[in-house]
């Protein structure tokens, strides 16, 4: 084995590869200069950090390599796809430095809470101005965390030991893992009316980007406290600005920004604002772990062929892929379909938190490997969910406290050939509708129900849903998709058209389904619509779905963004 270590790796990174029998070990420091291309003649896998490049280019002088691994989360200076092309596995080592990332988001909150800047500026400045840096204690004082995966629970644990109270919203963490880092899961709108600390640590999505904005402020705590260590398109930087210089937000500390390097920022004028230049994972103890994570997964791989934190490709012979793929796909998007219903976004009002993901593959399916269906499924349901892929997204669920089931039916009468059923069991805790806050002294109630899905594929790669919740209707899993739930009655459908058409959007799709009694009753029905949206056109369509929620036959609009055909 001869391993090509292109960027700098701490001494016990190195000594994982060189206690290897027989592996050569090429180190950074003995690559000539433009001489990388020329170590990977031979090379069997080949490890970066951030800085090398690794293009179509580079891997065009690899013809041995079978493995990239990133020290690191991201990946945006490898070319995956190419990389998958050629069969190279490329990992990544996510949650490394989740406890480096953890430990300053309590220190922002510490240097919030005691005017630490201001004081230690002060005092360089030959000031003594004790009076006006009077605190306030973290102890008693309620913290929200948004996103409850490896870094939010980490921030939870330590909040903990400061006494401080616990909320937390996260649709993709099961209930019993809340509580046992005692955190109650509450609605999004709640984590903005009850925070004296707000912190985030969910992924970038769309549903996520602009999460902190002007009407989530308005409802907010006055002197609420905002802190940012994970994506800085989860904030509006306006709205931000706006709530600082008014003291609706007393503070804010962020470490990540839309544009790096920050130049020229409105946060720059502002007192009550903490900035740090994407420091958060940058501890020698985060980093020699991310190292020793990778070395570890580049060694299993390459000796007995487990692939871990692999954002790419799986174990399928290429003729198995080539059968299975399609399927792949389809998966990804019905689960993206069902975790959107599901999570709901950041508005507030999905069904809860998600305790169980079943599928079921049904005719011609149930005879694949369904390994990478069942995965590619579970990352749609945990879509934006730092960290998870089609490799790893099974793991990441049971991490979660969610139960995975799966049931194969070869033989099934009727029907297409190949279906995969999809259904979620989720919890919510409240006293009436999604997102209504329990009035104080009394208990809130418990709230579990199934969310259902069925789904094939036709064409040979067109996916299509079958059913949706009890109601079978025939739809392209691709685009932007409206989902209207609405009473069935006559008019429903021309208000429908006449609406989205007074906004100016082309529909591309219309599918219809009623129900037939069962499981929902009879007199509702469902309506799937597909849209060209472009560029642009957002606020249009923004504008139309608040008009459709006007409706008073049509009880709920939902409007859940796939990726194109």
């Amino acid at each position: 084995m001869k391993i090509v270590l292109a960027e700098k790796v701490s001494p016990a990174t190195l000594a994982i590869f060189q206690k290897e029998p027989g592996w050569n070990v090429v180190t950074a420091d003995k690559i000539a200069p433009g001489g990388l291309a020329a170590e990977l003649v031979d090379a069997d896998a080949l490890v970066v950090r951030s800085a090398v490049q690794v293009d179509a280019e580079l891997m065009s002088h690899a013809p041995k390599l079978r493995i990239i691994g990133r020290a690191g989360v991201g990946v945006d200076n490898i070319d995956a796809e190419e990389a998958t092309r050629r069969g190279i596995v490329v990992m990544n080592t996510p949650g490394a430095n989740a406890v480096a990332v953890a430990e300053l988001t309590l220190g922002l909150m510490i240097a919030m809470a005691r005017s630490v800047p201001r004081a230690n500026s002060g005092m360089h400045a030959g000031k003594w101005d004790k009076k006006s840096l009077q605190g306030s204690e973290l102890r008693g004082k309620t913290l929200g965390i948004v996103g409850l995966g490896r870094i939010g629970l980490e921030v939870a644990r330590r909040a903990k030991a400061f006494g401080m109270n616990l909320i937390g919203y996260d649709p993709f963490v099961a209930p019993v893992i809340a509580r046992e880092n005692s955190v109650t899961l509450v609605p999004i709108d709640e984590i903005f009316s009850q925070s004296d600390y707000l912190s985030l640590h969910v992924g970038l999505t769309p549903q996520t980007e602009g999460l902190i904005n002007k009407h989530s402020i308005a409802i907010m705590k006055q002197g609420v406290r905002i802190l940012n260590c994970a994506r800085g398109e989860l904030i509006v930087d306006e709205a931000l600005v706006e709530g600082l210089k008014s003291g609706k937000v007393s503070g804010a500390a962020l470490d990540v920004f839309r544009k790096e390097p920050l130049k020229d920022s409105p946060y720059f004028e502002l007192e009550n604002v903490m900035l740090s230049p994407h420091i958060a994972g940058s501890t020698d103890e985060a980093q020699e772990a991310i190292g020793i994570q990778l070395a570890n997964q580049v060694r299993d791989y390459l000796k007995l062929g487990v692939v871990q934190n692999a954002v790419n490709v799986a174990s399928l012979s290429e003729e198995e892929y080539a059968e299975v793929s399609p399927y792949i796909e389809m998966a990804a998007r019905l689960g993206q379909l069902m975790g959107h219903e599901a999570g709901a976004g950041v508005v507030g009002d999905g069904l809860g938190s998600v305790e169980s993901i079943s599928l079921t593959y049904n005719g011609r399916l149930a005879q694949l490997k369904t390994e990478l269906i069942r995965n590619a499924a579970i990352a749609g349901v945990l879509h934006g969910s730092d960290g998870i892929n089609r490799i790893n997204a099974a793991a990441a669920a049971v991490e979660r406290g969610i139960r995975v089931q799966e049931d194969k039916r070869e033989h099934v009468p009727g029907g297409t050939g190949a279906t995969l059923r999809l259904s979620l069991h989720w919890v919510r805790k409240d006293e009436g509708a999604p997102g209504h806050q329990a009035t104080p002294g009394h208990q809130a109630v418990a709230h579990q129900g199934d969310w259902t899905g069925l789904a094939t594929v036709i064409h040979g790669n067109s996916p299509r849903l079958l059913s949706y919740d009890g109601i079978d209707i025939e739809a392209e899993l691709a685009g932007t998709l409206v989902i209207i739930r609405n009473q069935d009655v006559p008019g429903v459908i021309g208000r429908i058209g006449t609406i989205l058409g007074e906004a100016r959007l082309n529909i591309a799709n219309f599918s219809l389904g009623r129900s037939r009694g069962g499981r929902v009753p009879e007199g509702h029905a469902l309506a799937v619509v597909q849209l060209d949206v472009a560029p642009g056109d957002e606020s249009a369509l923004a504008g139309a779905i608040a008009e459709l929620k006007k409706v008073e036959a049509i009880t709920s609009v939902r409007v859940v963004q796939l990726p194109k055909l």
